[in-house]
């Protein structure tokens, strides 16, 4: 099926450009996957779930692919679509665009700021005696100036900050190797895949400690959607976004699986702790002093790359939001070079306050992981939202679906089998006193949001502009069936 992109009018409200080419949306997608919570996260995560952890990432890995499939069959469907904020606002409802993209930009808004107390904390480690305001400051002012200049920039920064991250993980599993296989000697023991299973087996700590895995994991996966946020942006959509999607499943094994094996083969699983970093503590066994710090550079490029990206889909959610009449009016304008400037400076206005925080409280730790367990619960209200759209996508329009050159496999029956997964991990929530606290205080947020769509959804601005883009999605579906008036 190939779908016509709509000519571009003088009248037309302001349009994104199509910048990012395929080594870009392939590298956002690598960057999505590879989130600060492998580099940072992934001790808690062995400390608490042991070897089982490989399959924690499997399965998590194993049911988010099946949410992308489903998101690129709906956004191929109508290039008109410029995020999934757009198709649950079509599919679903208006009320549907509103939730979604308002609780995707506070996922990334709150996840933002924990990036930027984590790169805060990382350069202490580097520089003790600078002061935590001072790289907070200095991330958000680079990454703002680079998100100002174009689009292709963003992808261009993200490009070579994935690409380290890539190189860094492949070092890791390259020198683990060599370990393993040169009989590396350390005070845990010899280094053997054996460690695997002979420090109490695969699941030392049962069941619950295999659940406690999950509780953390889910967090380091959160941004592997951000490929759907590039849709609008993305030359030749059709060809460049189904190999990015589909790429995943090799992605998850190779840098999550892969390299939590070797990192568990080289040292016991019960030598890893909470908030240290296991990728450093390696290579320093190594006694590479010099990769360690390194890697802990890596670690703070892995940061900036999650708050790059934050900035990023923030500013896009929020001009989409204020083209179909959900957000201000003026976070709807872009600048000369085709950015949404004012939705770039709100976005990083609000990561300032991740630098307030830092001097709020003395256990930044608690407050990092209260954070990041919000952004979870938040990007799997958002993941469901992509389910229920296809649902409602299959019910309402088959003959799109049959049409369709990327459909999702296992169609409506997977669907539910992952949302019964993401029902699994609400309750893994609830087990433990921190992540049960942070699951607690999230519907907060969605009563705040339900005040706001009720007091927005009468309004005739916004009704004009939902009708507006409604009718803008009939005209490009016309296209879609039958193209030849518009070559006449």
């Amino acid at each position: 099926m190939t779908i016509q992109r709509p000519p571009s009018t003088g009248t037309d409200s302001p349009h994104l450009e199509r910048q990012l080419s395929n080594r870009h949306i392939q590298l956002i997608a690598i960057g999505g996957a590879i989130g600060t919570g492998l580099f940072m996260g992934s001790g808690k995560t062995i400390s608490a779930a042991g070897p089982s952890v490989i399959f924690v990432y499997m399965i998590i890995g194993f049911m988010l692919f099946f949410v992308m499939r489903a998101m690129g069959e709906l956004l191929l469907s109508n290039l008109n679509y410029k995020s999934f904020s757009d198709f649950a606002a079509d599919l679903l409802g208006p009320w549907a665009g509103f939730f979604t993209g308002w609780t995707y930009w506070f996922c990334w808004v709150i996840t933002g700021i924990a990036d930027v107390i984590a790169i805060a904390g990382y350069s202490q480690e580097l520089w003790p005696s600078l002061p935590l305001w001072v790289p907070g400051l200095i991330t958000i002012g680079i990454l703002l100036l680079l998100n100002l200049a174009t689009v292709k920039a963003f992808g261009e920064t993200e490009f070579w900050f994935a690409l380290i991250k890539i190189v860094a993980i492949a070092a890791l599993i390259i020198v683990g190797l060599f370990m393993i296989f040169s009989g590396f000697q350390s005070e845990a023991g010899p280094a053997s895949f054996t460690n695997l299973w002979s420090h109490g087996g695969f699941f030392p700590n049962e069941f619950m400690g295999f659940v406690a895995g999950f509780q953390i994991a889910v967090f380091a996966f959160v941004g592997i959607e951000l490929v759907g946020t590039t849709a609008a942006e993305a030359k030749d959509p059709e060809k460049n976004l189904p190999k990015a999607i589909n790429s995943i499943p090799i992605r998850v094994l190779l840098f999550y699986v892969g390299a939590l094996i070797i990192l568990m083969s080289v040292t016991p699983w019960t030598q890893f702790a909470a908030g240290h970093s296991p990728f450093i503590a390696m290579f320093s066994l190594a006694g590479l002093g010099a990769a360690a710090t390194i890697v802990n550079l890596v670690v703070l490029t892995s940061a900036m790359s999650s708050a790059n990206s934050g900035i990023y889909s923030t500013s896009r959610m929020v001009f989409g939001l204020a083209q179909e009449g959900d957000a201000p009016k003026v976070f709807g304008a872009l600048s000369g070079r085709k950015v949404p400037r004012n939705a770039l400076f709100l976005s990083c206005v609000l990561l300032l306050s991740g630098v307030v925080l830092m001097y709020a409280g003395q256990d930044v730790g608690k407050a990092f992981d209260m954070v990041t367990t919000v952004s979870a619960v938040c990007f799997v209200f958002v993941w469901s939202i992509i389910l229920a759209s296809y649902l409602a996508f299959r019910k309402r329009r088959p003959h799109l679906h049959e049409s369709s050159a990327f459909k999702m496999p296992g169609g409506v029956a997977m669907v539910w089998v992952v949302f019964a997964f993401f029902a699994f991990v609400l309750w893994a929530l609830t087990t433990q006193p921190d992540t049960l606290a942070a699951l607690l205080a999230t519907p907060l947020w969605f009563v705040f949001l339900g005040v706001a769509w009720a007091i927005l959804r009468r309004r005739p601005a916004h009704l004009a502009r939902y009708a507006a883009f409604q009718a803008e999605l009939r005209s490009d579906a016309a296209r879609v069936q039958d193209p030849e008036p518009a070559n006449k």
